[in-house]
């Protein structure tokens, strides 16, 4: 049988498993990113330093790739948890009549505009929502126009709280979490005055209310497979960043219904998009009356959620099986088991840290089955508040399996109590 060739669109630390999992399976890896030491350009079979947001240079590197092999291209395109440049693996792939997500599908993905735009008209996304043009080279008072007319707008039409975040990208980079129109026109006054003023647009919308969630997911041609609903443990506002996630097992009859209403709305979301033949994320905010898309991308979770937690919670390693489904080998995205876990992340308090418990000696309550350990936290570090997901981050994460999500998120934070962090001085 011929070696399958796969073009991985951007190759950092987090596409590492993507990787092994391609070679378990034989698959010639071709790695692209635009940062030369990329992990994965050097753990794939061929690594290309290619600016992953000029999808003109990433097509032609591969097409001169493919003309010095004598090959027909990439079979197809797999990506890790890339934010806006999903749009450059869409390009690859109409580029080469490949399967897989479209350039279309990806922009609806990644600009949270027309992802907006999409989703209202299909009567799937009920909110509020005002595109926030870009300040950079307006005039002062152009700028104080809009800003003025922005709030005007807002205090007509808009519910508080309201989300103002970049257009475009991934994470919770530059994200304002408003909770008046006074607060809304002291962060677009922040946008507009930033440097000459801010060079990207956002999005103003209404912050829709109940618990936020996250899924992994695929799309098996046209068709949507659940694989896992992820129960985020977040920070207090403004912050809202996510520090652990409880997987939602469906054990009683509340999840499984749960489960259930979440996979028949996004069944309709996905066909919205057009997406197929992809891996799937999603962040959702579900209230007792309402089920609402925060945002969804055709690419793997990050944060060791698609590698690790995922895989571990129900026996699906997402990666190899849609690399599978590409090589005509018996795959499945059916969870094969269900277990109730706790990933947590190192948010601490701010301070030196003066003490940091090892993995044998901690003490876990009874019924708490420890999955996982991985800690980057050294004496001496210094601790910064959580603001974003870099900011915690580089920390390292445990798993804890248990029976109840009261019981674990207890015995987590009884683990994040033996560190001893010491308050800095101003």
């Amino acid at each position: 049988m011929t070696k399958k060739k796969a073009a991985l669109i951007g190759a950092g630390e987090e596409s590492l498993h993507t990787i092994e999992a391609a070679h378990r399976l034989g698959v010639f890896v071709t790695a692209l990113d635009g940062n030369p030491a990329a992990a994965g350009l050097k753990a794939a079979d061929e690594g290309l330093a290619v600016d992953i947001s000029r999808e003109d240079e990433v097509i032609r590197a591969l097409r001169r790739e493919t003309d010095r092999a004598q090959t027909e291209g990439p079979d197809f395109v797999i990506t890790g948890p890339i934010g806006r440049y999903l749009t450059t693996a869409g390009a690859v792939n109409d580029a080469f009549h490949l399967d897989g997500i479209s350039r279309q599908s990806a922009v609806w993905c990644t600009d949270k505009y027309l992802f907006h735009e999409k989703l209202h008209a299909a009567g799937l996304r009920d909110c509020h929502c005002e595109l926030v043009p870009a300040f950079c080279g307006k005039k002062t008072e152009e700028a104080r126009q809009i800003v003025d007319n922005l709030v005007k707008k807002a205090g007509e039409e808009f519910s508080f709280p309201a989300i103002l975040k970049p257009r475009c990208g991934s994470g919770s980079r530059g994200i304002f979490f408003l909770n008046s129109l006074q607060e809304l026109r002291e962060a677009l006054g922040a946008l507009a005055g930033e440097a000459g003023g801010c060079c990207e647009d956002y999005v103003l919308e209404e912050a829709a209310p109940g618990t936020e969630y996250g899924v992994d997911a695929a799309m098996d041609h046209a068709h949507y497979c659940q694989i896992l609903l992820r129960r985020k443990l977040l920070t207090p506002p403004p912050a809202r960043q996510a520090v652990g996630y409880f997987s939602v097992t469906g054990e009683d009859r509340q999840e499984a219904e749960l489960t259930g209403q979440v996979r028949t709305y996004l069944e309709r979301v996905t066909a919205a998009l057009k997406l197929q033949d992809c891996l799937l994320h999603a962040d959702l905010m579900i209230s007792d009356s309402r089920i609402f898309v925060i945002e969804l991308s055709a690419r793997p979770s990050g944060h060791h959620l698609h590698d690790l937690f995922t895989p571990m919670a129900t026996g699906v390693d997402m990666a190899e099986a849609y690399i599978r489904s590409r090589c005509g080998l018996p795959y499945t995205y059916e969870p094969q088991t269900a277990r109730r876990l706790l990933i947590r992340y190192f948010a601490l308090p701010e301070g030196i840290v003066k003490a940091v418990p090892k993995k044998e000696e901690l003490a876990l309550p009874e019924g708490i089955r420890l999955r996982g350990w991985d800690c980057e936290i050294r004496p001496g570090d210094r601790m910064e508040r959580v603001t974003t997901g870099h900011s915690v981050m580089g920390r390292g994460y445990f798993i804890l399996e248990g029976k109840t999500d009261e019981k674990l998120e207890a015995a987590a934070e009884k683990i994040l109590g033996e560190f001893a962090v010491e308050e800095a001085a101003i």
